[in-house]
């Protein structure tokens, strides 16, 4: 229990942590577009667990880095999840009106400018990867963290995993499929969470080689164990 309630107050720290950081990178709501700023912010000021985040912290604890070092890939892998929900919540895609206890984006604002703050908010993450603070300065480490999330975000991943998922309503899946698709739709940005904070301690005697090649094991298994439990989470949901 005392291990439970420790990792608890991390997490919750981290969470904290990350959130001041989200919302000094995101414009002001009274900023021009103003629409399409408040809508920026209600899709990704308005709760989650910040999984993410936590794991890119938490690789940098365990390398010996600061926290500090890895804020910008906190908060990149965090928009760009906050992106791909606000996208596939829209009525081309899952049609979902409700998310963690609130409209939707496209319910609370409009469906045009849900697909704008989608487009906005991939583009912030990116931005804060190559210009932002709270990141190594070296152009070779901020280069690799844009191509790490930009594979973890495309068609061999979070988009390619969506449009296998799209593809397969109504059909049966071997385990095979299954896998696939979430090793692209979850997967992939729970792993670039991992190995872009694992870049950013790129010299530190942490990163071993041992050390690197350990946490590309971790970072394969636990994203394909998130969406597992996801999964259940769902079906519970739904027997209920």
């Amino acid at each position: 229990m005392r291990h439970s309630a420790e990792f608890e107050q991390q997490l919750a720290a981290w969470q904290a942590r990350v959130e001041v950081q989200l919302e000094a990178r995101l414009p002001p709501a009274d900023a021009p577009p103003e629409r399409l700023h408040a809508a920026l912010r209600y899709s990704v000021l308005g709760g989650g667990k910040r999984i993410r985040p936590a794991l890119a912290y938490a690789t940098a604890r365990a390398l010996g880095i600061e926290e500090r070092l890895v804020d910008g890939v906190a908060c990149a892998v965090e928009l760009i999840h906050a992106y791909s929900l606000v996208h596939d919540d829209l009525p081309a895609m899952d049609d979902d009106d409700v998310r963690r206890g609130r409209p939707t984006c496209h319910k609370a604002f409009d469906e045009a400018t849900a697909i704008l703050a989608g487009d906005a908010l991939q583009v912030l993450a990116f931005e804060s990867l190559a210009s932002g603070p709270g990141l190594p300065a070296d152009p070779g480490i901020r280069l690799e963290l844009v191509r790490l999330l930009a594979a973890a975000s495309g068609s061999d991943g979070m988009a390619g995993g969506q449009a296998l998922d799209l593809a397969a309503l109504g059909r049966r899946l071997s385990a095979e499929q299954v896998e696939e698709m979430h090793r692209r739709k979850t997967g992939a940005l729970i792993r670039a969470a991992v190995l872009m904070a694992a870049c950013c301690a790129r010299g530190s005697p942490g990163l071993t080689p041992d050390a690197e090649a350990a946490l590309e094991r971790y970072a394969s298994a636990i994203g394909l164990a998130f969406q597992i439990q996801d999964d259940l989470l769902d079906i519970e949901g739904d027997a209920e």
